[in-house]
């Protein structure tokens, strides 16, 4: 009787240790990890130049274009596809809406640079321009079953060249004043707006915190001591307006403060300083960072591309329509080409013939760097832009360190395959497919 008793014991409580109390993905906090390790080796090789405001502005304002991208290689990927030609469609977009800007629409509508219209038309176009293209790709490969790699490797070489013929091989500028808003330092949205966008920010997370707890409780799912929820908001809270500190404390030189207070017919007063803030670029990111977040967690269109790409056959068998996935998949990344075309040719104020090279590798990476499984099925919005962010520090300190270009490249792929075996090390040991 005391042997059957025992035997249906229940087993105590394992404790739990911090980072599984507060439920954190420890990829996630590895790649933090790596990410603070970068930065701290590469402002003690530069002498603390890295870790300044001016730099890490700069940094994020890189990252932006191939971030936007990386969001949608996600979605390419986890439905086992693959998309080559991402840098070659920016190209193309960038140089559809600069001829927009400086020949079509002055010639044909008569408004030139500086008309308000200029600017929102020549962006619809690209964003037409790179949806179009990138549902064409997604039919070649869902109805006409032609390889994605075959499709965007020959595309890798078309739209590159079409670039070049849309503008005979000029570079292309200076570009609406309008337009470069979306570029960096000519787009900011200085101290005040930026602290407000801020605490916004930090009100939204904590919000999303406690809803999806009151969700877990009205479910009955298991949830996180209230501690734990509380110390997640701090460091989220921290993190945010932190970012939103250092910005602002990049202050914009006397000259070009002189310049717009002569502008608006002023006299700037004396000691007058200002800090550029949050750049609109790195808020359009934020922006599509929680849109295809929630496209991939809370619509049909995101459980669809999962379930696709955890199980092609099982979820055509399902009902779910893959080949029409599959050119919703590549119109959403070819849409996420423009809105980066627009960063990038908005960022240097001109087109040129070189915009978006290598960025099909630079998305690719910051995709798997980020998590997204190759083999389909598994990837996280979060991850690819923090793999972008990785990425572009490593580029950033290896120039400011001096390293020559091709070792840079040498570098970056060797970080690319010791990232794809660190995942699959990974998810060994954790049983994740």
């Amino acid at each position: 009787m005391t042997d059957t008793a025992q035997q249906h014991q229940p087993a105590a409580p394992q404790k739990k240790g911090l980072f599984e109390t507060l439920e954190i993905d420890t990829r996630l906090l590895g790649m933090i990890g790596a990410f603070v390790v970068i930065c701290l080796v590469f402002n003690v090789m530069t002498d603390g130049r890295f870790l300044t405001p001016r730099n890490i502005f700069n940094l994020t304002i890189q990252t932006v274009s191939v971030a936007i991208m990386a969001t949608g290689m996600v979605f390419v990927i986890v439905t086992r596809h693959i998309d080559l030609s991402v840098g070659s469609l920016l190209a193309t977009c960038s140089a559809v809406m600069a001829m927009m800007q400086t020949a079509i629409m002055p010639e044909l509508f008569g408004l030139g640079l500086g008309h308000w219209m200029n600017a929102p038309m020549a962006i619809l176009a690209g964003l037409f321009v790179g949806t179009l293209v990138g549902a064409f790709n997604g039919w070649l490969v869902g109805y006409q079953l032609v390889p994605a790699f075959i499709v965007t490797l020959g595309g890798l070489l078309v739209w590159r060249n079409v670039a070049w013929y849309l503008t005979n091989g000029q570079t292309i500028g200076p570009l609406d004043e309008t337009f470069q808003l979306f570029g960096g330092t000519n787009g900011t949205l200085g101290e005040t707006t930026s602290w407000i966008i801020g605490l916004l920010a930090v009100a939204f997370a904590i919000w999303v915190l406690f809803s999806t707890r009151r969700n877990k409780i009205a479910h009955e799912f298991p949830v996180k001591p209230f501690w734990a929820e509380i110390a997640l908001g701090g460091i989220i809270a921290a993190a945010i307006l932190g970012l939103i500190a250092v910005l602002n404390a990049y202050e914009v030189p006397a000259r070009r403060l002189q310049r717009e207070f002569e502008a608006r017919g002023e006299v700037m007063p004396d000691g007058f300083t200002t800090g550029y803030g949050l750049p609109i670029s790195v808020l359009l990111l934020i922006i599509v960072a929680i849109a295809m977040t929630v496209v991939a967690r809370k619509t049909r269109l995101g459980r669809y591309i999962f379930a696709t790409g955890g199980n092609p056959d099982a979820a055509e068998l399902s009902g779910i329509n893959t080949r029409l996935l599959t050119v919703k998949v590549f119109a959403l990344m070819g849409f996420l080409c423009a809105l980066s075309a627009v960063v990038a040719s908005s960022r240097l104020t001109f087109h040129s013939n070189d915009i978006g090279t290598l960025d099909e590798l630079r998305v690719i990476a910051a995709a798997v760097i980020g998590g997204t499984a190759l083999s389909g099925g598994i990837g996280t919005i979060y991850g690819a832009i923090l793999g972008a962010l990785i990425m572009q520090s490593l580029q950033s300190g290896m120039a400011m360190v001096g390293v020559d270009a091709p070792l840079q490249n040498m570098i970056v792929g060797a970080v690319l395959v010791f990232a794809v075996w660190i995942d699959i090390q990974y998810r060994k040991r954790t049983g994740a497919k």
